[in-house]
């Protein structure tokens, strides 16, 4: 696939890689005022020359790119389509509304028109799942926008119940994928979590369907070390391209990201920007007022500064436009020191509980603790 080289938004930046790469800092001048900290306002985003717009686009057609490990080079930037158009049943949001107004938790917009400003935009990276339950109207977008198919990457995932059945439905939930996106290949194909008993046979049907052209590389989410380690002991032949989890600096668990690092295994960041619960957090705010950024800029710069795949998500296209700008400038090693000190406790047990919750998901043992590891790294 044909992905343009290393840019910077404001000016030529040496090529290396991309950890290596110290985008620009902006001036003084630049700032805008702190009431624009949490959000800037759409009014200043439509006061914005129309060559700050080509900037912008261009920057993210030639964003940086992360390798993943047979050298395919992977967008460092993408759009999330995870509750855009369509609330899937068992989302934490759907089962809340349950018991209150079925309004809470009403779409605002179709996916195929947010994904169509996202490509506008000009992300390029499209992070999809069957959970999602939208891909048809992401495929519908994507015909529409003309672009050549090799000039965008797409990523989807395998969802639980899916992964139970076995693997005739796996083969035919990733025909039913290719289908929907309007497409005979993806570019990812990730196990969305680590079905107990079941997960490593759907991870070696990835691996046949990858031999047969229909996926480019395949790899996972979710998965805690001690999943990988079974996926290794069980004779899978390809190694995990990517391994896609929470992280943000509310959730920043160090030791499983650096094993994963050490196994060249590329992390895809999902809740990169807390679903915007951490953006009057005294923290991020004050980082945000010293660069005249927005919170959801800083979160991003600490994510693709961190090396991480970020994925941001919006349903209105000012939103898409303001969480892309995270090239232009850099966090300082004291800042980015903070920021990795966000992480509590608490933090850690309630993803410690998510796990053991999720991978049995909509299965026939949901609510169940039957075949869950109790005893996983959580850090």
């Amino acid at each position: 696939m044909r992905l343009l080289a290393l840019t910077s938004i404001l000016a030529t930046v040496p090529a290396r890689a991309f950890r290596q790469v110290p985008p620009l800092k902006l001036s003084p001048s630049t700032k805008f005022p702190s009431s624009s900290i949490a959000r800037r306002s759409m009014s200043h985003l439509e006061s914005s020359s129309s060559s700050s717009s080509s900037n912008l686009k261009e920057a993210l057609l030639s964003c940086p790119t992360i390798p993943l490990y047979d050298n395919t080079p992977h967008p460092a930037i993408g759009f999330g389509t995870y509750k855009v158009g369509f609330i899937p049943a068992s989302a934490s949001s759907a089962v809340a509304s349950s018991s209150s107004s079925p309004a809470a938790v009403a779409v605002q917009r179709m996916a195929e028109e947010c994904v169509s400003d996202a490509l506008s935009v000009g992300y390029r990276f499209l992070e999809c799942a069957e959970f999602y339950g939208n891909e048809k109207e992401v495929g519908k977008a994507i015909q529409s926008s003309g672009i050549d198919r090799k000039d965008i990457f797409l990523c989807s995932k395998v969802w639980t119940t899916t992964i139970e059945k076995g693997l005739d439905a796996v083969r035919a939930q990733l025909e039913k994928t290719l289908e929907d996106l309007g497409t005979d290949y993806l570019d990812l194909y990730l196990i969305h979590w680590p079905v107990p008993g079941k997960h490593v046979e759907a991870y070696k049907t990835l691996e046949e369907l990858m031999q047969e052209g229909k996926i480019r590389n395949i790899g996972v989410s979710n998965y805690a070390v001690e999943d990988y380690k079974e996926l290794m002991e069980n004779g899978i032949k390809v190694k995990p391209a990517v391994n896609q989890i929470e992280i943000n600096p509310f959730l920043y668990r160090k030791n499983t990201i650096e094993f994963f690092k050490k196994e060249g295994v590329v992390l895809q960041s999902y809740r990169s920007l807390r679903d915007g619960k951490a953006f009057d957090d005294p923290t991020i705010v004050k980082i945000a007022q010293a660069h005249g950024k927005s919170a959801a800029q800083i979160l991003g710069r600490w994510c693709v500064q961190k090396g991480f795949i970020y994925i941001p998500k919006s349903v209105k296209k000012e939103r898409m436009i303001e969480n892309a700008q995270v090239f232009n400038f850099e966090l300082t090693e004291d800042e980015m020191n903070e920021l990795d000190g966000l992480t509590t406790q608490d933090a850690i047990a309630a993803f410690e509980g998510l796990y053991r919750k999720c991978v049995n998901r909509d299965t026939s043992k949901d609510g169940t603790l039957d075949g869950v590891k109790m005893k996983i790294t959580i850090d």
